[in-house]
């Protein structure tokens, strides 16, 4: 039986900007989400982990790597409750603690992120080269960059912004 964290709700809360104490797991929102067959635990089991105080459960859970953030569930919510705000929680929270249930989402994230503070903007070839590097799956999706370099949706080199440095500026500003 796992500890209940009385904190949790609070913390979630706080950080979020949303209130998971207003959902009364209707699933409307797990009904809605695209993505909820392939996740362990769908938005309204995360949002009724948070309530119980689950926080181990909450943060191990690969639910909140595979949410897009689309909103669909918020729309579909009938208390308008924030949920991917929470998933973003759930993320932090998981990354502070050092435990990262979806590595390969995770380093997929921060060369997306990577892109955007060296370019810009994201420059799709160097992210997929370089989480092929950090993943070590070299060839498994190779027919699927060749036919996007075949058909000009790969470009060989970054495009750039005019203002790089404001968005430098922002990375610093996060830390």
């Amino acid at each position: 039986m796992e500890k209940i964290d009385p904190t949790f709700i609070r913390e979630v809360t706080r950080r979020s900007g949303t209130i998971p104490t207003r959902c009364y797991n209707c699933s409307a929102c797990s009904s809605g989400c695209q993505f909820a067959h392939i996740m362990d635990r769908k938005p309204h089991e995360m949002i009724r982990l948070v309530q119980l105080g689950l926080k181990n459960e909450a943060l191990a859970a690969s639910g909140p790597w595979i949410c897009v953030g689309c909103n669909t569930c918020s729309m579909e919510c009938p208390n308008g409750i924030d949920i991917p705000a929470v998933m973003d929680t759930m993320r932090e929270m998981a990354i502070a603690k050092g435990e990262i249930p979806e590595k390969d989402i995770y380093n997929f994230h921060k060369e997306i992120l990577g892109s955007i503070k060296r370019h810009g903007r994201t420059h799709k070839l160097e992210i997929m080269m370089r989480f092929k590097l950090v993943s070590r799956d070299f060839f498994s999706d190779m027919d699927l960059g060749v036919r996007m370099l075949s058909r000009r949706k790969l470009h060989i080199l970054p495009s750039r912004i005019k203002a790089l440095g404001d968005v430098r500026n922002l990375f610093k500003k996060v830390g």
